[in-house]
């Protein structure tokens, strides 16, 4: 192990020296072998800003990393940009956002008490779904910034962003994983409508208050050190 440990050390120095020199573009084989979690969340997006792991980067204008506290008890993990934060560089601020924020007011939270990311950091052209190669690419970022936070309750908004953390099937839906707690490595995990979804079907945020009702629940119990 001490070995593997001084081979993984050697790539990361050699990766940061070359970094130092200009170089921007590391295959992924490489750089999952550098060490993960720990490192500053400013660190990591910085490193991600000029990303061309996948196609995404042709189109995009900014990568769009994450807004909040690093060290938040709440995570709210998204899709994927939409045209306002590819402009912007910050998630949820076009009318998904402003929807987003409300959700979070009518249950006593503020946008600086919890940490806000996307599992795709770039805009998809005209909004649509994430592809798998896009996924794969952007997932690995997600999970540096989980490991960093070390959230104690997650948000997953949306199906995209459920069916990513929890690795299933394209044909889960939401409705199937409302209501009920699921299990991220070890971080319990509630999944609810994206807002950008509700502003299209204004019917489902009764649902979506029932969720963040319970959501809130769970956050004040996990916070009260009742996690049985």
């Amino acid at each position: 192990m001490n070995e593997i440990a001084e081979i993984v050390k050697e790539i990361k120095n050699l990766l940061e020296f070359q970094a130092v020199l200009g170089a921007k573009n590391y295959p992924k084989e490489l750089l999952t072998l550098m060490p993960r979690g720990k490192r500053p969340l400013a660190e990591q997006a910085a490193e991600r800003a000029d990303c061309r792991l996948c196609g995404l980067h042709e189109s995009r204008n900014k990568v769009v990393f994450g807004a909040g506290d690093p060290n938040a008890n709440l995570l709210i993990v998204g899709e994927a940009p939409g045209a306002e934060e590819d402009r912007m560089g910050i998630p949820f601020i076009g009318r998904a956002g402003g929807l987003l924020t409300k959700i979070l007011a009518s249950i006593n939270f503020t946008r600086d008490e919890v940490y806000i990311a996307n599992v795709l950091k770039c805009r998809p052209p005209g909004n649509r779904d994430p592809q798998p190669a896009e996924v794969e690419a952007c997932e690995p970022f997600l999970k540096e910034q989980i490991e960093t936070i070390q959230p104690k309750l997650i948000c997953a908004l949306g199906a995209h962003a459920a069916r990513t953390l929890l690795k299933l099937g394209s044909s889960t839906s939401i409705g199937s994983l409302r209501g009920a707690l699921h299990n991220y490595h070890g971080v319990p995990l509630i999944a609810t409508y994206h807002p950008a979804y509700l502003l299209r079907s204004p019917g489902k945020k009764r649902d979506t208050w029932e969720d963040v009702q319970f959501l809130r629940r769970e956050y004040d119990r996990i916070m009260s050190g009742d996690a049985k």
